[in-house]
């Protein structure tokens, strides 16, 4: 869907511990690129796969939230609920 923006979290299929968290307005392109190397954080724990994306209206919104999941009380939530 266009003008959405999304907060994803993505598992390792390596090593299903580690997850990654971020925001993007296409989340296809984004794995492929997380898949890819192309961010030096997530590439050594490549191949990534999504285990969910939340969409947005509002950019602003989803930034907030992607910064609440990286926060202490955000990533005990996610872990809970997803």
């Amino acid at each position: 869907m266009s003008g959405f923006f999304y907060v994803y979290i993505l598992v390792s299929r390596g090593d299903k511990t580690i997850h990654y968290t971020g925001v993007t307005s296409d989340v296809e392109q984004r794995l492929r690129e997380h898949n890819r190397g192309s961010y030096s954080h997530t590439a050594a724990n490549r191949p990534w796969r999504i285990e969910i994306a939340i969409a947005f209206k509002s950019e602003s919104k989803a930034r907030a939230f992607e910064k609440y999941l990286k926060s202490g009380s955000g990533r005990e939530f996610a872990r809970r609920h997803f």
